[in-house]
């Protein structure tokens, strides 16, 4: 049986949040069916990466997207109603393979990676397509709106009112929408009262297989000081502005004490303002990592101080599955089957920051790790989730 797999970057490597996902979804997939992937590979490095996933696919449609160009493009293709983010990912060789694969294969199932994606499969109505929108993304430019000020408020408030009838008018198209938790499906259900029947929760999983803290790995900090860690993707607005917020707040008292902590952003393609922080003697930034682990490994502390959150937190998943502890946002801990004050910390303020962090650092907290890691291994497989793809698109 044939499937069509469209999404908004390539699903590999599976190093960032979205990327987790589709990779998931896309292993999972290619044992049950042959499946046709079309995508966008972003960065450069990543087109290599395409060798490794063709061996396992029926095709494949790996379309270099430059991210200037491409806002270039969006802003060109602009029309009312349409929102930025589809011109952003509006390609006609895109398009093009879409008609020829569906015309030169039998295809019987599709699923479709994020609301971008959607508009490529807009006739579609007679083949059973499962809609992945992982985030409502309407909601986070909606945030962005709301924190903004001028034309960057009209622009931003314009892309979530554009993008939410996108998403409405996808869902009643397509046979069933995902989200990756609870609060996201309510949220859409509650903008979007029609979409009840069609949208469930698929929460994300961790492989705590993978996030191990029983391997070994060489420690990457220096031993004279305790290390407090923060992983992502550093060119995603929510992440910049979380550790920006915590150097700002946060970090100024925790490095008068003694012995003072480092702040160790690490994470890919840091943006200007991350890497200018790596001026501060208690801050450092670690670009383009090989491997996360050794520094969740050997951090006293891992912190998700986020205050704009859409879905689950990969981070805080994999910093709970190494049995570190956590000292998060409520924001950034929704959607996670975890308990404040057994499973991890929470603190929504900078004083309440500088309190969980400190108590943390002297040893207050002892168990905090060891339960993070075994709620996310008793909540957070990924068998449920491949569990739901694979009962929609029976």
């Amino acid at each position: 049986m044939h499937l069509l797999f469209l999404a908004h970057r390539l699903p590999y490597p599976p190093n960032k949040g979205d990327k987790i996902r589709s990779f998931r979804w896309l292993d999972h997939l290619s044992r049950k069916y042959d499946v046709h992937l079309g995508c966008f590979v972003d960065r450069q490095e990543d087109m290599a990466h395409v060798e490794t996933l063709r061996p396992g696919l029926a095709s494949v449609a790996a379309i270099p997207l430059d991210p200037r160009l491409a806002r270039l493009r969006a802003l060109a293709r602009l029309r009312p109603g349409m929102p930025l983010s589809v011109g952003y990912f509006h390609d006609r060789r895109l398009r093009a393979w879409v008609r020829q694969t569906r015309r030169n294969h039998p295809i019987e199932r599709a699923l479709v990676f994020s609301s971008a994606m959607a508009p490529y499969l807009d006739d579609a109505e007679a083949l059973p397509t499962l809609f992945d929108m992982v985030d409502l993304d309407s909601e986070k430019f909606a945030a962005y709106g709301a924190e903004s000020g001028g034309i960057r408020a009209l622009v931003w408030r314009r892309e979530a009112r554009t993008l939410l009838a996108l998403e409405r008018a996808a869902t009643a198209r397509f046979t069933r929408t995902f989200l990756v938790s609870d609060a996201e499906r309510d949220r859409f259900t509650a903008l979007a009262p029609e979409t009840g029947a069609r949208t469930e929760a698929v929460p994300n999983g961790v492989d705590t297989g993978f996030f191990d803290p029983g391997q070994d790995w060489p420690n990457p900090y220096p031993p004279d000081r305790p290390a407090i860690v923060f992983t992502g993707a550093m060119d995603y607005r929510p992440n910049i502005d979380a550790c920006l917020w915590f150097a700002q707040s946060v970090m100024p008292d925790l490095a008068r004490d003694r012995p003072g902590p480092v702040f160790h952003i690490v994470g890919a393609d840091p943006a200007p303002q991350i890497r200018a922080l790596a001026a501060h003697p208690s801050i450092d930034v670690h670009p383009d990592v090989p491997d996360i682990r050794p520094y969740l490994r050997h951090a006293a502390l891992a912190v998700a101080p986020l205050r704009i959150a859409r879905g689950i937190q990969n981070k805080v998943l994999e910093a709970m599955a190494m049995a570190r502890p956590v000292l998060t946002t409520t924001a950034a801990l929704t959607g996670i089957s975890a308990i404040a004050g057994r499973d991890a910390l929470v603190a929504d303020d900078a004083a309440a920051m500088l309190s969980g962090a400190r108590a943390i650092l002297r040893g207050e907290w002892p168990g905090l790790g060891a339960a993070g890691r075994a709620s996310v291994t008793a909540n957070h497989g990924w068998s449920t989730a491949l569990a739901a793809l694979d009962r929609v698109l029976a």
